[in-house]
């Protein structure tokens, strides 16, 4: 078996007969020429299928060991692309504390009665097994979950599913394929925003479906072709270009991350840090389990409230007040008035979404360059919020 980082160094490469290219060619054209009348070659028309986009599909799908992928125009589409297979009526378990788009995306077709969901805390065994008594068609998992790095258990979740006769799907955009493989431990479909770790470097847009089984990834297709979602070549390309080094980027941010949340969690100014790898997070162990490694992802809550907020991130030299996540660049976001606005105040508090957490993406600098500036900032935030 080939290694995973193998992979995503080296998949379509030297692999052109045209010219011998070592890189893999970007296909731009919209449409391609029919050998004849009523017979067309491999690719017809690029919303439909794309040689680029199918190198970029078949990367991800062999990096999360699925039986092939769809590449869409972001993490929206993907998920959109997922919930196509829902029928009226038919119920989606997802968890409470997701990222703020899904719950708003969620939320919303659920009101025009294109299905039922049901937002369920997925830490609580109890509440998991009660909800999937009634029949379900989806359960979705998000772990580590956006914000507060929540781990759930994948395996066991994917067995309850089963039981429910409905299909597990794992947003697995806070790992990758590089730390996590969810379709291993029982889930029928990956997705992620290949914004993010994917692509890795912040200029992109894009997402991607992967499935375990061959029948799903050709209803996939099918409706990515109906409904126009499929990303484009130009960014699958980039994408692609991303994933070649996703391993040791990943590599050197979760190192960097670990000593970043160790300092957080050593500082009078925080009241509380939220990363897998702390030795007192609740989600360790399991994150132990399933994970090859605790990512480089957290987030914690200022002492201080929203002064404290304020005078923190107008502190930050380098680190960037930002959305979105899992480039080169280390960023900060404000949960409740950035990622998760969308979601209403009794959402967040159930959640757990509060107006001092913030999240953090680590990224590439030096890991003395960014604890000085949380240092820095930290004293900032203090001041800010006694005066």
């Amino acid at each position: 078996m080939t290694d995973l980082k193998t992979i995503a160094a080296a998949n379509g490469i030297a692999n052109d007969t045209a010219f011998g290219a070592v890189t893999p060619p970007l296909y731009l054209s919209s449409n391609f020429e029919f050998r004849k009348f009523e017979h067309a070659q491999d690719y017809e028309y690029s919303r439909t299928s794309n040689p680029t986009r199918d190198l970029l599909a078949d990367t991800l799908a062999k990096l999360e060991g699925g039986a092939g992928a769809v590449v869409t125009s972001s993490g929206m589409a993907a998920l959109n692309l997922i919930l196509s297979l829902v029928k009226p009526g038919d119920r989606v378990i997802a968890p409470h504390d997701c990222y703020g788009g899904t719950y708003r995306l969620l939320r919303t077709l659920s009101d025009k009665g294109h299905f039922v969901v049901e937002f369920v805390d997925q830490q609580d065994k109890d509440a998991v097994a009660a909800t999937l008594k009634q029949r379900a068609s989806l359960v979705m998992v998000e772990t580590p979950s956006n914000p507060l790095m929540r781990v759930v258990d994948i395996k066991a979740i994917a067995m309850k599913a089963k039981l429910a006769k409905a299909r597990l799907v794992v947003d697995n955009t806070f790992l990758s394929p590089a730390l996590q493989q969810p379709i291993a431990l029982g889930a029928d479909f990956v997705i992620h925003s290949t914004t993010k770790y994917l692509n890795g470097h912040s200029d992109v847009v894009g997402g991607a479906v992967i499935a375990a089984n061959s029948r799903d990834v050709d209803e996939l297709k099918a409706w990515a072709n109906l409904l126009g979602v499929t990303g484009s070549p130009f960014d699958s390309y980039l994408t692609l270009r991303g994933i070649r080094t996703l391993f040791p980027r990943i590599e050197q941010q979760q190192k960097t991350a670990a000593a970043v949340a160790e300092f957080l969690d050593r500082r009078a100014e925080v009241k509380a840090v939220h990363y897998p790898g702390l030795a007192n997070h609740p989600g360790r162990e399991l994150a132990l389990r399933q994970q090859r490694g605790f990512g480089a992802m957290l987030s914690f809550e200022l002492e201080g409230g929203l002064d404290a907020v304020r005078g923190f991130v107008a502190a930050l030299k380098v680190f960037t007040l930002a959305e979105s996540l899992g480039g080169v660049e280390s960023l900060i976001a404000h949960p409740t008035t950035m990622t998760h606005a969308g979601m209403s105040e009794d959402a967040r508090s159930a959640a757990g979404i509060n107006d001092s957490l913030l999240r953090v993406s680590i990224g590439l600098e030096a890991e003395e360059d960014l604890l000085s500036d949380l240092a820095f900032s930290l004293t900032a935030a203090s001041s800010n919020s006694a005066g």
